[in-house]
């Protein structure tokens, strides 16, 4: 089987799994314990958390661990939505957000916040000039993913961030930086980011593992009351061995950033070339999208015929994000672009990895066209 469904999660780098199972093995106290072997994984707990910094560009303080990006998603969101009600309580966030973030705000809905959800243009783009032009008084959190999950858009975050606080200084900015982080350049703090959520699984980590990075002088309410760890923001034991593969795998990311969207930007102009020469099928990414994603529609027909169809030639796709691949819903992104029905019910996603070669996208690309060919004449029947 050959996998391309990296952006709903990756396989971990090798150096991660032997640093978790050394770290289970040797360090297993609690770091909240005062005798020694408390106070050894309180110290690597630091130094993890100093990785991690040094690798973003930021302070070790502003490092909270995590267990997930839905985690730090919520805490990002929620946190700021009630630590600072007094200010108002509208949020501004976009059609196309990940569940996490996207239903986040529907249950704050229920709580009495008004949320404005912008809609974005038909390459899956959020415009920041309506962004802007949502923001009120009242306004206390904008929420922008950096690339969508689904098609791979990027959204112009350093445009967003740079006129919130030039025109807005108040407003919190949060930025579910997910399918981002080890794949563009890092955000720097030029870009007026607050708030910044990732998920070790997505970058070679593992699952269990995410951090939110929260700008100094930013205060959250905590969603977990406890014994106060993570400054406070996330009690509960930390989980030191995924915490320190993380870490690994981090300094991993961030450092080999280039070389892989290099890589995968050529791998990824070959298989839209050979998707467009498909007469059935319909890209939904856009050229000057994130280099690991390309969804494509092959209209009339259900995703998970043509994801089934490709895995029995030993090709493994996704339809949706993982978190929504099992409702039959047709994509929300798709919709949300102005797809018809037809295509948004028939997305599918490839998403690249660093063992991919351009041998394996031509192997895909002949699965594709096997598939396609095979299954045109159910088109509209299944």
């Amino acid at each position: 089987m050959k996998y391309f469904d990296h952006a709903a999660t990756t396989p971990p780098y090798e150096e991660v799994i032997d640093t978790i199972t050394e770290v289970m093995k040797q360090h297993y106290g609690n770091p909240s314990s005062l005798h020694q072997y408390g106070l050894d994984s309180a110290k690597l707990l630091q130094m993890a958390r100093k990785v991690c910094a040094d690798a973003m560009h930021i302070a070790p303080e502003e490092v909270i661990f995590t267990s997930s990006a839905t985690e730090s998603n919520n805490l990002a969101i929620k946190g700021a939505a009630i630590e600072y009600r007094s200010r108002g309580r509208h949020i501004v966030t976009t059609m196309i957000e990940h569940p996490s973030v996207y239903e986040c705000c529907r249950q704050l809905e229920q709580l009495g916040y008004e949320i404005t959800f912008i809609p974005v243009d038909e390459r899956g783009k959020v415009s920041a000039d309506r962004v802007l032009q949502a923001v009120r008084k009242d306004t206390v959190l904008v929420s922008v993913m950096q690339v969508n999950n689904e098609t791979g858009s990027i959204q112009p975050i350093e445009e967003i961030g740079r006129r919130l606080k030039k025109e807005h200084p108040k407003v919190i900015f949060h930025v579910d930086g997910v399918q981002g982080f080890g794949k563009l350049p890092l955000l720097t703090k030029e870009a007026g980011v607050d708030l910044y959520s990732i998920s070790a699984h997505k970058f070679r980590g593992p699952k269990g593992a995410g951090l939110l990075v929260v700008r100094k002088g930013i205060r959250l309410f905590p969603l977990l009351a406890g014994g106060g760890q993570e400054a406070g923001l996330r009690s509960g034991t930390e989980n030191l061995p995924n915490v320190v593969g993380m870490a690994k795998a981090v300094r991993l990311a961030a450092h080999g950033q280039q070389a892989r969207a290099k890589q995968w930007q050529a791998l990824r102009e070959l298989l839209i070339q050979g998707i467009g020469q498909q007469e059935d099928l319909v890209l939904n990414s856009n050229m000057d999208g994130a280099p690991h994603i390309v969804n494509f529609s092959f209209p009339g027909m259900k995703a998970e015929v043509l994801l089934h169809s490709l895995e029995q030639s030993g090709m493994l796709v996704s339809t949706k994000s993982a978190c929504s691949s099992k409702r039959s819903e047709p994509s929300r992104v798709l919709l949300a672009m102005g797809k018809d029905m037809d295509t948004a019910s028939s997305g599918i996603r490839i998403s690249l990895g660093e063992e991919h070669t351009e041998k394996d996208i031509r192997e895909l690309l002949a699965a594709l066209s096997k598939a396609v060919s095979s299954l045109r004449g159910l088109k509209g029947g299944v």
